[in-house]
C-alpha cells in the first residue's frame, strides 16, 4: 500500500481553524503523514503536540526563507535559514525540505542563475550532511501558477541536481506542474528516479481533486513506483470539499 501525505495548507482547512487541528483531522481520515509550506508563520509547539498525540508523520515543509536562489546575493541568508529549517525538520521528524529556485531574474543570464543555484545547493548539501534530511528542488509550471519562475523544466532541475552531485539534494516531482508544462513523466525522469525525494499530485485543469481532471495520475504514479520510487505521495490539491471520505476516495484511486 502506498503512503500518502496530506498538504494541510489546503486539505482539512476550515475557516479560522487552529492549524494543528488539521493534523488531527488528517489522522482521523486515515492518513499517516502531513506536510505544509512555511513553518515560520506557525505554532510549532502546537504542531509538535498534535504530532505526538496522533503519531502521524510530518513528511516535509519548505526550507525558509523562500528567496530567489537564482540571485547569488541571497546565498548566505538562505543557508542561515536552511540551518534553522533543518532544526525544525528534525524536531518534527520530517525527512524532506522543499526549496524553490526563485524567479528568472533579468539582471542575470540563465547561465549565471544556474551557477548561483548550483553554488547554493552545493553549500546546502554540506549543511544537510548527516542530518537525516534531504532537500528537494521543485520545478513549477510557468504557464498558469508561477509565471516568471526560473525552473519550469523537470529535466533542467535534474541536471542542476546532477551538477551538485550530492545525495542530500534531489527534486520534488510535482506531476501537476509537469503536465501543465507538457511533460511526459517517463521522458523527463528517465533513469534518474533516485533523484526524486518527494512527489506531489493534483489534477488539471484547476489543480483540484485527483479524478476531476484529465491527468493520468494513477498511470504516472505506477510508472514512478515501478522505477523504484519508494517515498510518499503528497496530496497537494485544492479540494472541492473538506469531507474526509473524499480524501479517502482519492487515496484509494491512486493506490496502484
Amino acid at each position: 500500500m502506498r503512503q500518502f501525505s496530506a498538504c494541510i495548507e489546503w486539505l482539512f482547512a476550515r475557516d479560522r481553524d487552529v492549524f494543528a487541528d488539521r493534523i488531527r483531522l488528517a489522522h482521523q481520515a486515515g492518513l499517516d503523514a502531513v506536510e505544509f509550506w512555511h513553518w515560520t508563520n506557525k505554532d510549532l509547539d502546537a504542531i509538535a503536540a498534535a504530532v505526538a498525540e496522533t503519531g502521524i508523520a510530518v513528511s516535509g515543509m519548505v526550507a525558509e526563507p523562500m528567496i530567489a536562489l537564482t540571485n547569488p546575493a541571497n546565498k548566505e541568508a538562505w543557508l542561515k535559514g536552511l540551518r534553522e529549517s533543518i532544526a525544525v525538520a528534525q524536531r518534527l521528524g520530517a525527512k524532506v525540505l522543499i526549496a524553490q529556485a526563485g524567479d528568472d531574474l533579468p539582471e542575470f543570464s540563465r547561465a549565471e542563475q544556474r551557477a548561483a543555484l548550483v553554488a547554493a545547493l552545493s553549500a546546502g548539501a554540506d549543511i544537510l550532511k548527516g542530518s537525516g534530511v534531504r532537500l528537494g528542488l521543485e520545478p513549477l509550471n510557468t504557464k498558469i501558477d508561477h509565471v516568471g519562475y526560473y525552473l519550469s523544466s523537470t529535466e533542467e532541475g535534474l541536471d542542476i541536481v546532477d551538477a551538485v552531485g550530492r545525495a542530500e539534494i534531489g527534486i520534488v516531482y510535482d506531476v501537476y506542474h509537469s503536465v501543465v508544462m507538457g511533460e511526459k513523466t517517463e521522458d523527463v525522469i528517465g533513469g534518474r528516479i533516485d533523484r526524486v525525494v518527494h512527489v506531489h499530485v493534483a489534477d488539471h485543469p484547476g489543480r483540484g481533486d485527483p479524478g476531476t481532471g484529465h491527468i493520468d495520475l494513477a498511470d504516472r504514479l505506477n510508472w514512478l513506483f515501478a522505477q523504484g520510487y519508494d517515498g510518499r505521495v503528497g496530496l497537494e490539491y485544492r479540494p472541492k470539499t473538506s469531507d474526509a471520505e473524499a480524501v479517502r476516495a482519492v487515496m484509494k484511486s491512486l493506490d496502484g
